[in-house]
């Protein structure tokens, strides 16, 4: 242990400062250092494009913790000025600003960055990426008078959400993708379709599977239009590119650290160089479940990941076991899902409850038991849900799939 007892965590997000928050829950009184390259206080990212970006839900609502929290609490949070470098050997980290600040421990939450298209006119204006809180305010101010022409590039969750809200806001949506069925990469075609079909209702148009050729533009350097594979012109006064995100490995790799689909981390989320950790987006962590080294980009993981490496950054027992779990709300369509993705893959899929309703409950079912699991417009059940995954019994499918059947019985 180094004569400066610092807690340093680089990366100012929901890991961040979950982390931050479990040192001080967790009795560590010396210095905790949080440096962000965001110039906002750390914030949650699911609200940014549902309720944030329609405009019900204000800034303050974004805060996993109060304004004053990092003052009263004694942590030093450093904004606006990203790390450069890592020195192992010294213990410190170097920051934009010239700053060396040297640790004891170092936490990265350096989360990910939003993939972009090397296509001719992705530097237009009006054609964005959308990750931070400064995207959703943009978009909000461009969207919410209605009336204008959106084309969304990406058919997963983000581009789904967005495209829900900016229909609700009155805007006409087109949105591409390289699936046939949205969503159908992450919950199969059956599902992507429930999804789907209230989106063409709202008046969400989709070019599936298709992508995109060309962005044209004016001559102020403005978009006006979206050029497809096949040749077709979609007008667009706006362009939002959702086509997923790469995490920023490059500090990590530079130190010397493992980098595979992210930092690679044990089940404490401790990396193979002695005192630095990794959570959040970033981290390729193994689980203990499963036996695999599993990346998750939902809000859920960036909480347990904080507070499991603040944990372990302590010398406790840690592991992040936690069942992955995540939600959206798309128009009068509300869903949370728990389970192990990888698992899932090719599993039976069990509906209890009515497609057609939209009202039901989805199991993943794998050598009769439960691996994943997901409830749309059904509420209350996520603690059950989260049992039957986390219990590995094995069920009776029939009961699994009949209403009538209490959940809390199989």
């Amino acid at each position: 242990m180094n004569k400066v007892e610092a807690m340093v965590i680089v990366g100012a997000g929901l890991a961040g400062a979950t982390a931050a928050a479990t040192l001080r829950a967790e009795g560590f009184g010396g210095p905790v250092i949080l440096i962000g390259a965001e110039d906002a206080q750390p914030y949650l990212r699911p609200p940014l494009s549902k309720g944030f970006l329609a405009g019900k839900e204000s800034e303050e609502s974004l805060l996993p913790y109060p304004a004053d929290w990092y003052t009263q609490n004694n942590v030093e949070l450093i904004l606006s000025d990203a790390a450069t470098h890592i020195d192992p050997v010294a213990h410190t980290v170097q920051l934009t600003s010239g700053r060396s600040i040297q640790y004891s421990k170092l936490l990265l939450t350096v989360g990910a960055s939003p993939r972009k298209l090397d296509l001719p006119g992705a530097g237009l204006g009006g054609v964005t990426t959308y990750r931070t809180k400064s995207d959703s305010q943009y978009l909000h101010t461009e969207l919410s008078g209605g009336g204008r022409q959106l084309v969304l590039i990406g058919s997963g969750w983000i581009g789904m959400e967005v495209a829900a809200t900016a229909r609700e806001l009155g805007n006409e949506v087109t949105l591409l993708g390289l699936e046939e069925v949205p969503l159908s990469a992450a919950i199969g075609s059956e599902l992507g379709n429930v999804f789907a079909a209230r989106h063409k209702e709202a008046g969400v148009r989709f070019l599936l599977p298709a992508s995109v050729k060309e962005i044209k533009g004016d001559d102020d350097g403005g978009v006006t239009s979206v050029v497809t594979s096949t040749g077709e012109e979609l007008p667009a006064d706006l362009v939002v590119i959702a086509v997923g995100v790469t995490p920023n490995t490059g500090l990590a790799e530079a130190a010397g650290l493992t980098v595979s689909n992210g930092i690679q981390v044990d089940s404490g989320l401790r990396t193979g160089v002695e005192d630095i950790f990794a959570a959040g987006d970033v981290a390729n962590a193994l689980h203990p479940v499963t036996g695999e080294y599993a990346r998750s980009e939902h809000w859920a993981n960036a909480i347990a990941g904080g507070e499991v490496a603040a944990k372990s950054m302590l010398g406790q027992r840690a592991e992040l076991d936690a069942i992955p779990y995540f939600y959206t709300d798309q128009f009068d369509l509300g869903m949370e899902y728990s389970g192990y993705s990888s698992i899932a893959k090719d599993a039976e899929v069990i509906i209890r409850g009515s497609l057609e309703d939209r009202e039901f409950i989805a199991f993943w079912v794998r050598d009769g038991k439960v691996v994943a699991g997901m409830n749309v417009n059904v509420w209350d059940v996520q603690e059950v849900i989260q049992d039957l995954v986390k219990s590995g019994r094995t069920v009776d499918v029939k009961a699994l799939a009949d209403p009538m059947t209490e959940l809390g019985s199989l």
